[in-house]
């Protein structure tokens, strides 16, 4: 790349109170100061981070969901009181009951297998009291527990645990990476606004040198005339043209106002809000690696990302549409412990065990084809996101080839302004001098006045298109070629370390 000269418009602290008003204190204002405010108080990020909380909580509980789950059901008392009829002995009998019980479980969700794994135990107490003549013991009291373990394990289909909880990971996952290319996003816009702002105050700037240096040949003029040197036309056309110029300031300062009503509104900052911006803008000439660039941003630019999770979903679908009328299966596995006796202390001197094992199958015989055309929809689905990262890939790299070109523009164009405003000021104050020696009109001094402005405003559009450009190719590429350091996202970066 060919390297241009360092162009430094000195450190602004303008007070911007072009309306007027009372004095408050101000918000000293720069780029990074501007964005911090804009990601505390832009409404869209709200939005993004509180869909990014929404999505991580989700993610909590799913993941808290694996775990083991402890549980206590209690019933401390139960009490009836019935009046039956007793067909053997054609009589009615009243028969009192009662019981309290309590259930311990541990229930735990086996993600490798997709299997559940139970833990219970439960102990209870029963009370009966049946006065029926047939009864041989009327009074019966007990004691009885019963324990079990068992495992429920699902055979002949795809592990539905495994495929919820990264479903949920990569819910989180999209969210996260919406927040941070709002971000992005929303730095571009600050940016915009930001140098849209610093413009506006060159603008006002350069008008009012061109109405100071406007002044100062009237004032020349008018001596001239009131001398009797110059006629008195020149002296109208002087005024004309220092009115044109005080109206010129007046539009700066209107456009100005504007200006800073916009990035208010982008970063959040309250209308009646004051501030000053500070800032420094150089046009450094930066060497990019074509390649390097193009590399850096396939490898890590967040939209790829999201192209691949939607790759991942789509395969779930896929997943999910091929358990339609699908040939599947349950195994179930226990092994219990029962015991009753009327002496607690007794209660376990003869307890009888109680294995159990089962297998269900689920068999369709036909269907009229739902299966196989579910199966077509998801496969056509999964084709085409995967069509749609080879697109997003082709355009990343369209769009820095692009940025790289018109950089390379831009730093011509900046070194052609930068001569052409230095040819314009020697034009100008050798033309200054005509005027004063009286070999030039007002109306022609004017005209070279009027270049100079143009001159000086195209240098300073160039620049900040120039620095635009820049950070254009920063978010593009997640690569910072002024400092020469990546940007990656932190958050990226700690879930890759997680991971």
């Amino acid at each position: 790349m060919n390297r241009i000269k360092i162009y430094r418009i000195p450190a602004l602290a303008l007070m911007m109170l072009i309306c007027g008003g009372k004095l408050q204190a101000q918000v000293m204002l720069n780029m990074d100061r501007a964005l911090d405010i804009a990601i505390q108080n832009s409404p869209i990020m709200q939005q993004v981070e509180l869909d990014l909380i929404s999505n991580q909580e989700r993610l909590n509980a799913q993941r808290a969901r694996l775990k083991s789950r402890f549980g206590l059901a209690l019933d401390p008392f139960q009490y009836q009181r019935t009046n039956s009829f007793d067909q053997r002995t054609s009589e009615w009998y009243l028969n009192e009951s009662a019981r309290s019980s309590g259930t311990f479980s541990i229930n735990q969700r086996i993600l490798p297998t997709d299997g559940t794994l139970s833990l219970q135990n439960r102990f209870w107490y029963d009370y009966n009291n049946s006065q029926s003549q047939g009864a041989i013991n009327p009074i019966s009291r007990t004691w009885n527990n019963q324990f079990s373990i068992a495992l429920t394990q699902p055979i002949f289909t795809y592990n539905r645990t495994k495929v919820e909880l990264e479903r949920v990971e990569l819910s989180y996952e999209s969210s996260l990476l919406r927040y941070l290319l709002q971000k992005l996003n929303l730095e571009r816009n600050v940016a915009r606004s930001f140098y849209s702002v610093y413009s506006r105050q060159m603008s006002l700037d350069i008008a009012n040198e061109e109405f100071m240096n406007n002044t100062d040949s009237h004032e020349i003029i008018k001596n001239k005339v009131e001398g009797g040197l110059l006629a008195v036309e020149e002296l109208y056309q002087s005024e004309v043209n220092l009115a044109t110029s005080r109206s010129s300031v007046y539009t700066a300062e209107l456009n100005l106002a504007n200006a800073m009503d916009e990035l208010k509104v982008i970063i959040g900052m309250p209308l009646t809000d004051e501030f000053e911006i500070v800032t420094i803008i150089q046009a450094d000439s930066v060497d990019v690696d074509q390649t390097m660039a193009i590399n850096h941003a396939l490898k890590n630019r967040m939209e790829l990302r999201q192209r691949e999770i939607s790759i991942q979903n789509s395969m779930f679908n896929l997943l999910n549409a091929k358990t339609v009328n699908e040939f599947a299966g349950s195994l179930t596995a226990s092994f219990g412990i029962t015991a009753n006796h009327e002496q607690l202390d007794q209660l376990f001197d003869n307890p009888t065990n109680t294995p159990a094992v089962g297998l269900t199958l689920n068999i369709p015989i036909f269907d009229w084809g739902e299966r196989k055309s579910e199966i077509k929809a998801a496969e056509a689905n999964l084709q085409n996101t995967e069509i749609d990262l080879d697109i997003e890939k082709i355009d990343i790299q369209v769009n820095i080839r692009a940025i790289i070109r018109n950089l390379q523009n831009l730093e011509n164009q900046i070194v052609i302004q930068q001569k052409t405003v230095k040819n314009a000021i020697l034009t100008y104050d050798i033309n200054l001098e005509r005027y004063r020696n009286g070999d030039l009109t007002s109306l022609d001094l004017g005209i070279y006045q009027n270049q100079l402005s143009d001159r000086k405003m195209s240098l300073t559009n160039a620049i900040i298109d120039y620095k635009l450009e820049l950070l254009n190719l920063k978010i593009q590429t997640l690569y910072d070629f002024e400092n020469n350091i990546n940007i990656i996202p932190e958050e990226l970066l700690a879930d890759e370390e997680t991971e």
